[in-house]
């Protein structure tokens, strides 16, 4: 069965995915609310139907965020295209983090983002990882 796929897409290169932005935005209630931005980037002779994204965020090993989304531009041959996820925060692991946070100083936080994007049933989804720290040095917490 692998090798019929793969004969349905010859030459078909892997998109790549990266992280644009990642912000807080206004909250309106007790859970705050984020705003990420990817920006996809397709190596390929046609155009790239992206159907839907699953998508998490963990802070200082805390799953903060998990989401979906299926509003997502189609992304040209030999094109890129940005897109904006809105998502709100799991409101316990963010309550622990902040539990943390607050019992030692620390100068940045670890995060961790992954997605996987649907394209298809005669593709592979395209899963991205992204990590590194967030700076506490701006929020004052030393």
């Amino acid at each position: 069965m692998l090798q019929a796929c793969a004969g349905l897409r010859p030459g078909f290169e892997t998109p790549t995915v990266t992280v644009s932005s990642f912000r807080a935005l206004p909250s309106q209630g007790a859970m705050p609310n984020f705003e990420i931005g990817l920006q996809v980037t397709n190596p390929n002779a046609v155009a790239l139907n992206l159907r839907g994204v699953t998508y998490g965020v963990s802070l200082g090993g805390y799953e903060l965020i998990k989401g979906v989304g299926n509003d997502l531009p189609v992304i040209a041959a030999y094109g890129q295209g940005e897109f904006k996820l809105t998502a709100s925060a799991n409101l316990l692991a963010g309550m622990r983090l902040l539990g943390d946070l607050m019992n030692g100083p620390k100068d940045s936080v670890p995060y961790e983002f992954e997605a996987k994007l649907d394209i298809g049933a005669l593709r592979p989804a395209i899963r991205v990882k992204d990590s590194g720290a967030i700076s506490l040095q701006s929020f004052g917490t030393n």
